[in-house]
């Protein structure tokens, strides 16, 4: 008991210091701070520095009266501002405001607030005065992250409270998980603020509420599973103390597997070209070894120390009927896969398959105006921009180059097809500044085409940059890192696979299986963004975090469930050991799964399209996994191998055991079956 409230006084100490000393977090919304250094937009990031203005990131002032042509009076309120350019047809003006490009949200969401605020100030009737461009963009989306972390948190707690209420069916059970878990969610928050203030590490708005997600995701599964094991075993031992010790050994070491296995999942991210995709990988992998710690140490203390009665009002007690026994809905479930392995794996393979059939045609990227699921200003200044200025005005080309080649860059620059316009903007005795506005808008994929097309005709002679390059470059790298990280995914998952389970025949039908599902979730996702949502298409960095997340929380629950088969096959053989482990652990697991996917949903009160996308796709690939694939394909493969399921291992028998399981009798699954029937009508 002493060591119990000790571990409990420990996690708090320690949490307070975290508490004591952690500030808030540090955004960083600087799109180029997020590319590598060799990306030619971050090169003329740097080299803009050096220019008069020095490294700006501009907001545009659009001025309209409705289609109505602008007078001087109309006008008043921006002139100040800048000089206004104005539409051919007087009907709409532009004012560039330059920013500084500090890199920090906040100061950006404060100078744009404040920008917004003088130029309504005395607006004559009729006119509007809508902030748009790089800064507005920046501004909104930051301030769409504003307060929603809280409501995310406050949702998701809201969820997991009902989830394990449902699950355990106790009044008072679920208060101690949803603490522990609750109070390693706040210190995985206070370690990334340590991080964003003390590292370089390009942590941006959703990087919190992603790692919420994922703290109260895995650290309630962790709980779950160990919670179902401690009530095993307390069916058992009347000693707590000595129960909880026996789930530590049988539950501990598929928690720690699985907690290993998602952390150096996310770790593979520090592979990535992207700096921000390399700041969520290290901060997401703290907050998931941070809810293993609590689920392992916490936990088991907070439970021991709480007693039995824990449990009210189904108190376990030894000699009762418990899970244990395999029987049930899940043991009937494993009874009919094992007698028709070939059906039910045929049926499964179909059921993903025509369910990844809905990711034809996908398309990947978003623009700018797509970004939002709500109303923002940048986004309908943007709108009003197109209507009466080239839609490129918002995001000129910057092209930068020597002042001897200046006449020459500048008339290949204006003979580009898709420029509208080119003009010298800055000169210094080292290199000019020359600005394009293309003809498309911003982040399209006409745009790209100009971008590429004036770095080709250049040929080095000069350096292409801005808003629509870093664009360009940033889905650029996401593509590059989808490429190189997702093999070492698989690779990293693999190997973890093959040392926890001895075994090459068991990770590779797992690994299948897990790609399988990945393939059909995107798909479906997929196809509900096209035809229900109305999302013209992925963001870049959905299809790698979406793999990344369903990898390597999708295999979490292959993993729980072939230990404790492989446990079982010791002494019932495989088609009997994975029966009974389907029949222990189907509730918890389908709970966990269930529960997670609902997790991942809630990221859709975040107003971020990435984020609704990402949530979705994981959610419905968690579902497959959870009810589909460990439920029955991995079950039916399992049954089709046989003992060749642990080659080149074998089961080992459990220690104090005899060795070698006797021969056993061929199982009348068909008497099992009625025999479970009887056990649920007596239990009715």
């Amino acid at each position: 008991m002493r060591r119990a409230w000790a571990t409990l006084l420990l996690a708090l100490l320690l949490g307070g210091l975290v508490f004591g000393f952690a500030g808030t977090t540090e955004t960083d919304n600087d799109p180029t701070s997020s590319l590598p250094a060799s990306a030619e937009s971050t090169r003329v990031a740097e080299l803009q520095k050096q220019l008069p203005s020095g490294r700006t990131n501009p907001a545009l002032v659009v001025v309209a009266k409705g289609g109505q042509v602008l007078t001087d009076a109309d006008l008043v309120t921006v002139t100040g501002l800048g000089r206004p350019i104005l539409s051919d047809d007087r009907k709409a003006a532009i004012v560039t405001v330059p920013l500084p490009a500090t890199g920090d949200a906040n100061a950006t969401s404060d100078a744009v607030a404040e920008l917004r605020a003088k130029v309504k100030d005395g607006l004559p009737a009729g006119v509007t005065a809508q902030v748009t461009g790089g800064a507005g963009f920046g501004a909104d989306l930051s301030n769409s992250f504003s307060g929603a972390n809280t409501k995310l948190l406050i949702v998701t707690v809201v969820v997991v409270t009902i989830l394990l209420l449902v699950t355990y069916r106790s009044p008072i059970l679920w208060i101690v998980p949803l603490f522990v878990v609750g109070f390693a969610d706040q210190l995985a928050a206070k370690v990334i603020a340590l991080l964003s203030q003390h590292t370089d590490l390009a942590i941006n708005g959703s990087t919190a509420g992603i790692v919420t997600v994922l703290v109260f995701g895995a650290g309630t599964d962790y709980a779950l599973l160990l919670i179902s094991r401690y009530r095993e075993e307390l069916h058992r031992y009347e000693n707590r103390f000595e129960a909880m010790g026996k789930a530590l050994r049988g539950a501990g070491p598929a928690i720690a597997a699985s907690a290993g296995t998602v952390i150096l999942a996310l770790l593979t991210l520090l592979l990535a070209s992207l700096k921000s995709n390399t700041a969520l990988g290290i901060s997401a992998a703290a907050g998931v070894a941070i809810a293993a710690v609590f689920a392992l140490a916490v936990l088991p203390a907070a439970l021991v120390i709480c007693g039995r009665k824990l449990f009210w009002p189904f108190i376990p007690r030894v000699g009762e009927s418990g899970p244990e026994d395999g029987k049930g809905f899940w043991a009937r479930v494993g009874h009919g896969v094992v007698r028709r392995p070939v059906v039910v794996t045929a049926a499964s393979m179909a059921v993903l398959g025509l369910l990844a059939l809905g990711g034809l045609g996908t398309k990947v990227g978003l623009s700018q105006t797509e970004q939002f699921r709500v109303e923002a200003e940048s986004v309908q200044g943007l709108e009003t921009l197109s209507r009466y200025f080239p839609a490129g005005a918002a995001g000129p080309a910057v092209i930068l180059t020597e002042p001897a080649r200046a006449e020459q860059v500048l008339a290949t620059v204006s003979g580009t097809a898709g420029v509208a316009q080119a003009r010298v903007a800055e000169q210094t005795a080292t290199q000019v500044s020359i600005s394009a506005v293309l003809t498309a808008a911003p982040d399209t994929a006409e745009a790209f085409d100009t971008i590429r097309a004036l770095r080709a005709e250049l040929d080095g002679e000069a350096l292409v940059g801005g808003t629509v390059a870093t664009a360009l470059d940033t889905r650029d790298a996401a593509r590059h890192d989808l490429a190189v990280i997702v093999p070492v995914i698989l690779a990293v998952v693999f190997l973890v696979l093959v040392v926890l389970l001895r075994a090459l025949v068991a990770p590779v039908l797992l690994m299948i299986t897990v790609v399988l599902s990945f393939a059909a979730s995107l798909g479906a996702g997929s196809w509900l963004f096209r035809n229900v949502l109305d999302y013209p298409a992925l963001d870049n960095s959905v299809p790698l975090f979406s793999f990344l997340f369903l990898v390597a929380l999708g295999v979490d629950y292959n993993i729980f469930l072939v230990t404790r088969a492989k446990e079982e096959a010791a002494t019932r053989g495989t088609k009997d050991g994975m029966v009974h482990a389907l029949a222990v652990t189907g509730a918890v697991i389908t709970s966990a799964g269930i529960l997670l996917a609902a997790v991942f949903a809630v990221l859709g009160v975040l107003p971020v399209v990435t984020l609704t996308q990402i949530g979705i796709i994981v959610g419905i690939g968690v579902l497959l996994d959870t009810l589909l694939v460990r439920t029955v394909l991995v079950p039916a493969l399992a049954t089709l191998t046989g003992d060749r399921f642990w080659w080149p291992g074998r089961p080992q028998a459990a220690a104090g055991s005899t060795g070698t399981p006797p021969d056993r009798p061929r199982t009348d699954w068909d008497e099992v079956d009625r025999a479970a029937d009887k056990d649920v009508t007596l239990r009715q």
